[in-house]
């Protein structure tokens, strides 16, 4: 295990020497969402003064590679006490990010080029094309170097174009940036987006997830499983209906089926309203679009949630990354392939490095449903305050 830790200012110039006497640290990487980390080391004044810089970062390197790099979020709890393991100098926990946290808090605005109280000239900003040129548009007109000055994340610039994705169209209204990027990245075919630190620069990179599943492999007999638990779900919607603009028997409706779905269970139908849509009856492009996410968010669902064990020839960074496709043996003999949603490091100096992957669907998730359907209230209410 080789794991340095790093203080940066927000121009990602490094502060100090690296982090020494850290005991823990837990970083979860998830695919097309922000990461989430912290570490705990003893509150030696060096430290406390590197982190104390308003807009300070945290650098993870791991094997000499970044592993996560993003703001800090909390500096805390911070403890001390006459003996235990609290006692002189005490200890510090530091909660972090990764820039991409920075990013996706942007609102969508419908004129990128003008500031939020001079919105008047169109009322949602719109784009056909390639679903990768529109995310990076997205970032980069709302927080990359083509927004306005107040609003770019500090050293955030757009990575190699990678020639990924479908044609989508897109539109949003003061919407959170990354809840846009998502709807788009799904469209286009599954893409993912993510920030990664290059040298002086944060690049904002969109790829197309690559199917891994017959080189990547997992299982007691490989060595490289240490457990995990399978939980199917059944669909809970095989009929999307969409309702557009207008209202009464002006307004435009839609319907998509996951066909396959009906045939070997159940016709489950759900409303999805997109009412902020352009579209009339003859162009239902984006209210196709909302039916399939929704299809594809009530889809039967596999989660799967792994701890591998990293050997030399399958290493998480090396031989696979976020939104590949790999595969993972069942006790059945049953091989499951899917899509990692997350991957989360856990080390210590004296017991090493753990890492665990979430393998499965577009909603496979470790959060419970109650907080699930609680974000999707929030973001249909956000639509509407933003009208």
């Amino acid at each position: 295990m080789a794991i340095t830790l790093l203080v940066t200012d927000r121009n990602l110039n490094v502060v100090g020497d690296p982090i020494i006497g850290w005991t823990d640290l837990d970083v979860t990487l998830r695919f097309n969402e922000p990461a989430s980390g912290n570490f705990s080391a003893p509150a030696y004044l060096p430290l406390m003064q590197q982190i104390r810089g308003g807009g300070y970062r945290i650098i993870v390197i791991r094997d000499g590679q970044v592993f996560c790099a993003g703001p800090i979020e909390k500096r805390g709890p911070e403890k001390w006490s006459v003996d235990g393991q609290d006692s002189n100098p005490g200890t510090i926990t530091v909660s972090f990010s990764d820039d991409l946290a920075l990013a996706v808090a942007r609102a969508t605005y419908p004129d990128p080029s003008q500031p939020a109280t001079a919105q008047t000239s169109v009322a949602r900003w719109t784009a056909s094309g390639s679903a990768e040129t529109i995310l990076r548009s997205l970032f980069n007109l709302n927080a990359g170097p083509g927004a306005l000055a107040a609003r770019r994340v500090p050293k955030l610039v757009l990575g190699p174009v990678a020639g990924v994705g479908s044609n989508i169209v897109l539109g949003t209204r003061f919407e959170p940036l990354g809840d846009a990027a998502r709807t788009a990245a799904l469209a286009g075919g599954g893409l993912g987006f993510r920030t990664q630190q290059v040298g002086q620069q944060v690049e904002l990179q969109v790829y197309g997830p690559t199917d891994r599943s017959r080189s990547v492999r997992f299982s007691r007999g490989l060595g490289n499983l240490r457990e995990y638990e399978y939980d199917e779900t059944a669909a809970t919607v095989t009929a999307a209906i969409v309702g557009g603009k207008d209202e009464g028997t002006s307004r435009v409706i839609v319907e998509r089926l996951n066909a396959a779905a009906i045939a070997d269970g159940w016709r489950l139908e759900a409303f999805k309203d997109q009412r902020q849509s352009d579209d009339d009856a003859g162009d239902t492009t984006e209210l196709d679009q909302a039916g399939d996410e929704a299809l594809a968010e009530g889809a039967q669902t596999a989660r799967l949630s792994a701890v591998t064990i990293d050997v030399p020839t399958q290493r998480y960074g090396v031989h696979y990354g976020l939104g590949d496709i790999v595969s993972i043996e069942l006790t059945s003999g049953v091989e499951v392939t899917d899509v990692v949603r997350a991957v989360q490091l856990k080390a210590t100096p004296e017991t090493g490095e753990l890492v665990s992957a979430l393998i499965g669907s577009q909603e496979a998730s470790s959060d419970p449903l109650w907080l699930t359907y609680t974000r999707d209230i929030a973001r249909r209410l956000a639509r509407l305050e933003a009208r």
